[in-house]
Protein backbone atom coordinates (compact mmCIF):
# COMPACT_ATOMS: atom_id res chain seq x y z
CA UNK A 1 0.00 0.00 0.00
CA UNK A 2 1.53 3.33 -1.03
CA UNK A 3 1.70 5.83 1.92
CA UNK A 4 -0.35 9.04 2.62
CA UNK A 5 1.15 12.53 1.88
CA UNK A 6 0.61 15.44 4.19
CA UNK A 7 1.84 18.14 2.40
CA UNK A 8 0.09 21.09 1.94
CA UNK A 9 -0.30 20.23 -1.60
CA UNK A 10 -1.38 17.06 -0.81
CA UNK A 11 -3.91 18.43 1.94
CA UNK A 12 -4.93 21.28 -0.44
CA UNK A 13 -4.42 24.32 2.04
CA UNK A 14 -3.73 26.58 -0.43
CA UNK A 15 -7.25 27.88 -1.11
CA UNK A 16 -8.28 27.83 2.88
CA UNK A 17 -11.56 30.02 1.77
CA UNK A 18 -12.85 27.70 -0.67
CA UNK A 19 -15.52 24.97 0.10
CA UNK A 20 -15.03 21.42 1.33
CA UNK A 21 -12.13 19.60 -1.22
CA UNK A 22 -11.01 16.67 -2.16
CA UNK A 23 -8.42 14.79 -1.07
CA UNK A 24 -5.62 13.84 -3.30
CA UNK A 25 -5.39 10.36 -2.32
CA UNK A 26 -3.89 7.38 -4.59
CA UNK A 27 -6.36 5.31 -6.08
CA UNK A 28 -5.80 1.89 -4.62
CA UNK A 29 -7.65 -1.03 -6.48
CA UNK A 30 -10.53 -2.23 -4.74
CA UNK A 31 -10.30 -5.66 -3.66
CA UNK A 32 -13.31 -6.58 -5.82
CA UNK A 33 -11.05 -4.85 -8.41
CA UNK A 34 -13.35 -1.43 -8.85
CA UNK A 35 -11.31 1.74 -7.74
CA UNK A 36 -11.85 3.73 -4.72
CA UNK A 37 -13.68 6.48 -4.81
CA UNK A 38 -11.83 10.00 -3.29
CA UNK A 39 -13.13 11.44 0.27
CA UNK A 40 -14.31 14.97 0.43
CA UNK A 41 -11.95 16.72 3.08
CA UNK A 42 -12.64 18.48 5.84
CA UNK A 43 -12.32 21.96 5.23
CA UNK A 44 -10.88 24.54 7.57
CA UNK A 45 -13.77 26.67 7.19
CA UNK A 46 -15.51 24.41 10.18
CA UNK A 47 -12.79 24.86 12.04
CA UNK A 48 -13.34 28.42 11.82
CA UNK A 49 -16.56 28.07 12.67
CA UNK A 50 -16.15 26.59 16.08
CA UNK A 51 -13.74 29.10 16.23
CA UNK A 52 -16.30 32.17 15.87
CA UNK A 53 -18.41 30.16 18.54
CA UNK A 54 -16.22 29.82 20.61
CA UNK A 55 -15.30 33.46 20.72
CA UNK A 56 -18.97 34.02 20.88
CA UNK A 57 -19.34 31.60 23.71
CA UNK A 58 -16.57 33.75 25.50
CA UNK A 59 -17.61 36.91 24.89
CA UNK A 60 -20.92 35.88 26.50
CA UNK A 61 -19.65 34.58 29.22
CA UNK A 62 -17.40 38.26 29.47
CA UNK A 63 -20.73 39.73 29.61
CA UNK A 64 -22.48 37.40 31.81
CA UNK A 65 -19.54 37.94 34.15
CA UNK A 66 -19.77 42.07 33.77
CA UNK A 67 -23.35 42.26 33.93
CA UNK A 68 -22.80 39.65 37.12
CA UNK A 69 -20.54 42.19 38.66
CA UNK A 70 -22.96 45.33 37.77
CA UNK A 71 -26.08 43.57 39.27
CA UNK A 72 -23.83 42.65 42.38
CA UNK A 73 -22.73 46.45 42.42
CA UNK A 74 -26.47 47.94 42.77
CA UNK A 75 -27.59 45.27 44.96
CA UNK A 76 -24.71 46.27 47.17
CA UNK A 77 -26.03 50.03 46.98
CA UNK A 78 -28.45 50.92 49.39
CA UNK A 79 -31.33 52.34 47.61
CA UNK A 80 -32.63 55.79 47.69
CA UNK A 81 -34.65 56.76 49.62
CA UNK A 82 -38.52 57.31 48.57
CA UNK A 83 -39.73 61.06 48.38
CA UNK A 84 -41.81 61.73 51.70
CA UNK A 85 -45.59 61.78 50.82
CA UNK A 86 -48.51 63.73 53.72
CA UNK A 87 -50.85 61.38 53.96
CA UNK A 88 -53.91 62.67 56.16
CA UNK A 89 -54.05 61.11 59.79
CA UNK A 90 -57.29 59.14 59.87
CA UNK A 91 -55.97 57.04 62.35
CA UNK A 92 -56.29 59.70 64.94
CA UNK A 93 -59.80 60.80 63.24
CA UNK A 94 -61.45 56.99 63.23
CA UNK A 95 -60.22 56.79 66.90
CA UNK A 96 -62.21 60.25 67.72
CA UNK A 97 -65.02 59.18 65.82
CA UNK A 98 -65.19 55.29 67.22
CA UNK A 99 -64.58 56.76 70.79
CA UNK A 100 -67.09 59.15 71.90
CA UNK A 101 -65.11 60.16 75.16
CA UNK A 102 -62.04 61.37 73.12
CA UNK A 103 -64.48 63.21 70.66
CA UNK A 104 -66.23 64.70 74.12
CA UNK A 105 -62.75 66.09 75.31
CA UNK A 106 -61.71 67.36 72.17
CA UNK A 107 -64.84 69.14 71.84
CA UNK A 108 -64.30 70.86 75.38
CA UNK A 109 -60.15 71.46 74.27
CA UNK A 110 -61.72 73.72 70.90
CA UNK A 111 -64.35 75.28 73.17
CA UNK A 112 -61.42 76.25 75.89
CA UNK A 113 -59.28 77.06 73.64
CA UNK A 114 -61.52 79.27 71.42
CA UNK A 115 -62.92 81.26 75.38
CA UNK A 116 -59.27 81.92 75.94
CA UNK A 117 -58.58 83.29 72.18
CA UNK A 118 -61.76 85.84 72.80
CA UNK A 119 -60.67 86.59 76.26
CA UNK A 120 -56.87 87.16 74.90
CA UNK A 121 -58.69 89.47 72.21
CA UNK A 122 -60.68 91.43 74.46
CA UNK A 123 -58.21 92.02 76.65
CA UNK A 124 -56.55 93.42 74.23
CA UNK A 125 -58.94 95.34 73.22
CA UNK A 126 -59.60 96.76 76.36
CA UNK A 127 -55.74 97.69 77.03
CA UNK A 128 -55.78 99.21 73.61
CA UNK A 129 -58.89 101.61 74.34
CA UNK A 130 -57.48 102.00 77.70
CA UNK A 131 -54.50 103.38 75.97
CA UNK A 132 -56.11 105.30 73.32
CA UNK A 133 -57.87 107.06 76.62
CA UNK A 134 -55.29 108.12 78.43
CA UNK A 135 -53.21 109.26 75.26
CA UNK A 136 -56.29 111.66 74.64
CA UNK A 137 -56.48 112.99 78.21
CA UNK A 138 -52.37 113.56 77.71
CA UNK A 139 -53.72 115.36 74.63
CA UNK A 140 -55.76 117.32 76.36
CA UNK A 141 -53.57 118.59 79.08
CA UNK A 142 -50.76 119.30 76.85
CA UNK A 143 -52.96 121.70 74.68
CA UNK A 144 -54.75 123.28 77.46
CA UNK A 145 -50.85 123.68 79.15
CA UNK A 146 -50.02 125.07 75.70
CA UNK A 147 -52.93 127.14 75.77
CA UNK A 148 -52.43 128.80 79.07
CA UNK A 149 -48.41 129.18 77.98
CA UNK A 150 -50.09 131.13 74.78
CA UNK A 151 -52.43 133.28 77.46
CA UNK A 152 -49.83 133.45 79.57
CA UNK A 153 -50.36 134.22 83.30
CA UNK A 154 -54.53 135.04 83.93
CA UNK A 155 -56.20 136.48 86.09
CA UNK A 156 -59.84 136.98 87.59
CA UNK A 157 -61.46 140.43 86.60
CA UNK A 158 -62.58 141.76 90.01
CA UNK A 159 -60.99 141.50 93.22
CA UNK A 160 -64.27 141.78 96.04
CA UNK A 161 -66.98 140.15 94.28
CA UNK A 162 -69.88 137.90 94.75
CA UNK A 163 -71.05 135.52 92.42
CA UNK A 164 -75.00 136.11 91.70
CA UNK A 165 -75.60 134.78 88.07
CA UNK A 166 -74.00 131.84 86.60
CA UNK A 167 -74.06 130.71 82.89
CA UNK A 168 -77.46 129.23 81.81
CA UNK A 169 -79.34 130.13 84.93
CA UNK A 170 -83.23 129.93 84.75
CA UNK A 171 -86.06 130.39 87.14
CA UNK A 172 -89.24 132.62 87.93
CA UNK A 173 -87.06 136.02 87.07
CA UNK A 174 -85.51 134.98 83.90
CA UNK A 175 -86.83 134.65 80.24
CA UNK A 176 -84.13 132.95 78.54
CA UNK A 177 -80.79 130.93 79.67
CA UNK A 178 -78.62 133.78 81.04
CA UNK A 179 -75.53 133.52 78.69
CA UNK A 180 -72.63 135.17 80.91
CA UNK A 181 -71.48 135.06 84.97
CA UNK A 182 -72.31 138.26 86.82
CA UNK A 183 -69.67 139.18 89.81
CA UNK A 184 -71.42 141.68 92.06
CA UNK A 185 -69.63 144.41 93.45
CA UNK A 186 -69.64 147.44 94.50
CA UNK A 187 -69.98 150.49 91.85
CA UNK A 188 -66.50 151.95 90.81
CA UNK A 189 -64.90 148.15 91.63
CA UNK A 190 -62.13 148.52 89.17
CA UNK A 191 -62.39 145.93 86.45
CA UNK A 192 -59.15 144.46 84.79
CA UNK A 193 -58.08 142.60 81.84
CA UNK A 194 -58.27 138.48 82.70
CA UNK A 195 -54.73 137.85 80.64
CA UNK A 196 -52.58 139.99 77.94
CA UNK A 197 -54.46 140.82 74.71
CA UNK A 198 -56.07 143.45 72.58
CA UNK A 199 -59.19 145.79 72.77
CA UNK A 200 -61.20 145.76 69.37
CA UNK A 201 -63.76 147.31 70.92
CA UNK A 202 -64.60 149.68 73.81
CA UNK A 203 -68.32 151.89 74.79
CA UNK A 204 -72.22 152.01 74.75
CA UNK A 205 -73.68 148.86 73.90
CA UNK A 206 -77.63 149.20 74.19
CA UNK A 207 -78.75 146.64 77.12
CA UNK A 208 -74.81 145.62 77.56
CA UNK A 209 -74.61 149.23 78.77
CA UNK A 210 -70.55 149.94 78.85
CA UNK A 211 -68.92 147.57 77.29
CA UNK A 212 -65.56 146.45 76.63
CA UNK A 213 -64.31 143.53 74.22
CA UNK A 214 -60.73 141.79 74.69
CA UNK A 215 -59.35 139.36 72.37
CA UNK A 216 -57.23 136.94 73.86
CA UNK A 217 -54.31 135.48 71.57
CA UNK A 218 -56.14 132.87 70.57
CA UNK A 219 -59.00 134.09 69.06
CA UNK A 220 -61.51 134.43 72.26
CA UNK A 221 -63.23 137.16 73.32
CA UNK A 222 -64.06 138.58 76.66
CA UNK A 223 -66.83 140.71 77.02
CA UNK A 224 -67.27 142.85 79.99
CA UNK A 225 -70.32 144.40 80.64
CA UNK A 226 -73.04 146.98 82.87
CA UNK A 227 -69.34 149.33 83.17
CA UNK A 228 -69.96 152.39 85.05
CA UNK A 229 -67.24 153.90 83.16
CA UNK A 230 -64.12 152.37 80.17
CA UNK A 231 -60.89 153.12 80.58
CA UNK A 232 -59.63 151.49 77.57
CA UNK A 233 -60.82 151.99 74.25
CA UNK A 234 -58.07 150.27 71.99
CA UNK A 235 -54.93 148.52 71.41
CA UNK A 236 -52.93 146.07 73.26
CA UNK A 237 -53.02 145.62 77.17
CA UNK A 238 -51.47 143.28 79.49
CA UNK A 239 -53.28 140.78 81.94
CA UNK A 240 -54.18 142.95 85.25
CA UNK A 241 -54.60 146.15 83.12
CA UNK A 242 -57.89 148.33 83.59
CA UNK A 243 -60.41 148.39 81.44
CA UNK A 244 -63.23 150.15 83.11
CA UNK A 245 -65.65 149.71 86.36
CA UNK A 246 -68.04 147.84 87.91
CA UNK A 247 -71.57 149.44 87.38
CA UNK A 248 -75.39 149.17 86.07
CA UNK A 249 -75.60 150.35 82.76
CA UNK A 250 -78.01 148.64 80.42
CA UNK A 251 -80.65 145.93 81.37
CA UNK A 252 -79.98 142.48 82.90
CA UNK A 253 -80.01 139.47 80.35
CA UNK A 254 -82.95 137.04 80.33
CA UNK A 255 -84.05 139.05 83.26
CA UNK A 256 -87.80 139.66 83.51
CA UNK A 257 -89.39 143.28 83.73
CA UNK A 258 -91.39 142.54 86.67
CA UNK A 259 -88.02 141.38 88.87
CA UNK A 260 -86.29 143.55 91.08
CA UNK A 261 -83.63 145.31 89.24
CA UNK A 262 -80.29 143.64 90.08
CA UNK A 263 -77.46 145.85 91.92
CA UNK A 264 -73.93 146.75 90.38
CA UNK A 265 -72.23 143.52 88.85
CA UNK A 266 -69.54 143.06 86.42
CA UNK A 267 -71.16 140.53 83.57
CA UNK A 268 -68.31 138.51 81.94
CA UNK A 269 -68.90 136.27 78.60
CA UNK A 270 -66.39 134.28 77.12
CA UNK A 271 -66.67 134.02 73.51
CA UNK A 272 -64.49 131.41 71.59
CA UNK A 273 -63.10 132.36 67.83
CA UNK A 274 -66.12 135.35 68.45
CA UNK A 275 -68.72 133.31 68.45
CA UNK A 276 -71.60 131.65 70.43
CA UNK A 277 -70.43 132.44 74.33
CA UNK A 278 -69.83 129.95 76.48
CA UNK A 279 -70.13 128.86 80.09
CA UNK A 280 -67.52 131.35 81.82
CA UNK A 281 -66.95 129.53 85.12
CA UNK A 282 -66.26 126.07 83.41
CA UNK A 283 -63.93 128.35 80.92
CA UNK A 284 -62.05 129.64 83.89
CA UNK A 285 -61.53 126.45 86.03
CA UNK A 286 -59.73 125.21 82.62
CA UNK A 287 -57.63 127.66 83.00
CA UNK A 288 -56.71 127.40 86.50
CA UNK A 289 -58.96 130.26 88.14
CA UNK A 290 -61.35 129.56 91.07
CA UNK A 291 -64.04 132.62 90.80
Amino acid sequence: MASLSHSPANLGLGSLGSGPQLLDLPQEPAADGAARHRLPRQSRSGGSLLGVTAMAAGLGATGLATAGTAAAATVAQPPAPAPALSVPDTASDHVLATDPGLTLTARIQQQADGERTTAEESARLAAAQGAEAKRAVQQAEAQAAAERARLGTLRLPVGDYTLTAESAQAGSHWTRPHPGLDFAARVGTPVTAIGAGTVTAAGWSGAHGYRVIQTLPDGTEIWYCHLSAVSAVSGQVAAGTQLGRVGATGSSHGLRPDSAAPGPRLHLEVRPAGGAPVDPLAWLHSHGLQP
